[in-house]
């Protein structure tokens, strides 16, 4: 008999609340819980088949079915729920860092494709397998909003895997023509389009009084003096301070975004709360984070 989904519904904290691209963001399985859905899911897809390829079907058996189905259903919602934080993971890495509902919808597109395809006697994690088509639809919206040919969208790539390879450090056109294995004139123009391309995300995700944090339906609003006083604190930390806050970024994806190490990281974090604390609007501050 299959396990009921009580077994899995996992704690719903703050963060859980919120969509991404339509689904409700909740906490992550564990392994266990992963792989005891994968069965469920499997069973329901071929009670699906056998319910379309035959109408000579008993009653009794078609409930049976018609249940295995519904739990098929019902676990795969929950594995999708359960790792669409990525798809609002990699939309933030790629600078969109306050969501963008194109992006957000491609990277949920990628994440059903992805569990359609997904075979568990492979041995990975649905979200490893996962990661490879969220990217993938991702940038493909990214190309698409920006107007890139499919050869300057892998360019444009390729330079952002090299420039994070360098670890902040500025690259050479030299460097660069070298590394794609193009003329520098090419280099040239690739890193223009590169430099445009990061303009347009951080022009995109500016924060205003209107800003939507969440869904529409459940909205964190943030009010004008909370973001003049945190950019006040924070400086140029205000964007890591925000994402760690919420939880939609880790120390270690922060760190990596930023170029450079998770103590340092960390330390950068600690001096924002320190500042909050210290604030003459510590109270206020405070208080409106717990009713979040």
């Amino acid at each position: 008999m299959a396990p009921r989904q009580k077994d899995f519904v996992p704690v719903v904290t703050a963060t859980s609340r919120r969509l991404v691209g339509g689904l409700k963001l909740i906490a992550p399985l564990s392994v266990d819980e992963e792989r005891r859905l994968h069965p469920i899911i499997q069973k329901g897809r071929e009670a699906a088949i056998a319910l379309n390829s035959s109408s000579l079907i008993d009653s009794a058996q078609r409930r049976r079915l018609l249940r295995l189905r519904h739990a098929g259903q019902e676990a795969e919602s929950l594995l999708l729920q359960a790792t669409c934080g990525l798809v609002r993971t990699r939309v933030m890495e790629r600078g969109y860092r306050f969501g963008d509902e194109d992006l957000e919808a491609a990277g949920i597109e990628g994440l059903v494709n992805a569990l359609a395809r997904f075979d568990p006697e492979q041995g990975t994690r649905f979200s490893t397998y996962a990661n490879y088509w969220i990217m993938k639809l991702v940038n493909q919206a990214i190309q698409q909003q920006a107007g890139l040919t499919d050869s300057e969208m892998r360019l444009i790539l390729s330079l952002q895997k090299f420039e994070r390879s360098a670890n902040g450090r500025r690259l050479t056109k030299r460097e660069v023509a070298d590394t794609l294995q193009i003329p520098m004139s090419k280099a040239v123009e690739v890193m223009q389009m590169s430099r445009d391309l990061n303009e347009r995300r951080f022009e995109s995700t500016e924060f205003t009084d209107d800003a939507d944090f969440s869904s529409k339906a459940d909205r964190v609003d943030a009010p004008a003096w909370v973001i003049d006083e945190l950019r006040r604190l924070c400086a140029r930390d205000f964007d890591s301070f925000w994402q760690f806050t919420f939880r939609t970024m880790s120390i270690e994806e922060l760190a990596r975004n930023n170029g450079i190490s998770r103590q340092g990281m960390s330390k950068r974090i600690d001096r924002c709360r320190r500042a909050v604390r210290e604030s003459p609007e510590a109270a206020r501050l405070l208080h409106w984070f717990d009713q979040q």
